[in-house]
């Protein structure tokens, strides 16, 4: 496989996109978002869009339980979404990338229940290699109208386009959110 062929010398992703402007402020002493949690969900075509399950339609269903629902609920949504978006630990289809931004504001949200999930979720994406290493034994994949290593390095580099987020969950007093914290910026130093 030549470089120009290879997912990690693709030209960036748009940092453009909807879901990746912020529609929320930080509040200057928590540094944790102000303003409606998940307003941008709807400047994302989700229909139009793909997870594993096909039509990406139900994403801000789910993330809007995982944001407002108790800890049973956001749990339940959270392993639907993981399932849509990176099951068995690589990114399965176009919404991966479009879902991202939409991690990073429930991990830094104090309410939402399931938040070092999310952020084990958000390295999990991160980690994602799976499209690429096939690509690299059978680099046809490239070619392919839908490209899933495309895909997979798009959810990497928003996850990636996020990480100033990183200090803020780094000072969690929350232990278990630090160490899935922690886990993430190790990767992302990678």
């Amino acid at each position: 496989m030549t470089a120009a062929e290879r997912p990690d010398t693709m030209p960036p992703a748009p940092m453009e996109q909807p879901s990746t402007q912020r529609t929320d402020r930080a509040d200057a002493s928590t540094g944790v978002a102000v303003g409606a949690p998940l307003a941008a969900l709807g400047q994302v075509p989700w229909s139009d869009i793909r997870d594993s399950t096909g039509s990406a339609a139900a994403i801000p269903k789910l993330l809007h339980r995982m944001a407002r629902g108790d800890a049973a609920t956001a749990r339940v949504a959270l392993d639907e979404l993981r399932k849509r978006v990176c099951q068995y630990g690589f990114v399965v289809e176009q919404a991966t990338a479009d879902t991202v931004p939409f991690l990073w504001e429930l991990a830094r949200l104090p309410h939402v229940t399931c938040r070092p999930q999310i952020i084990q979720l958000l390295k999990s994406i991160a980690d994602a290699r799976q499209w690429e290493s096939v690509a690299a034994v059978y680099p046809k994949l490239l070619n392919h109208h839908e490209n899933p290593a495309v895909w997979e390095w798009r959810a990497r580099q928003a996850v990636r386009a996020r990480r100033g987020d990183l200090d803020t969950l780094l000072t969690e007093p929350d232990g278990e959110i630090a160490r899935a914290t922690t886990e993430l910026a190790d990767a992302l130093a990678e």
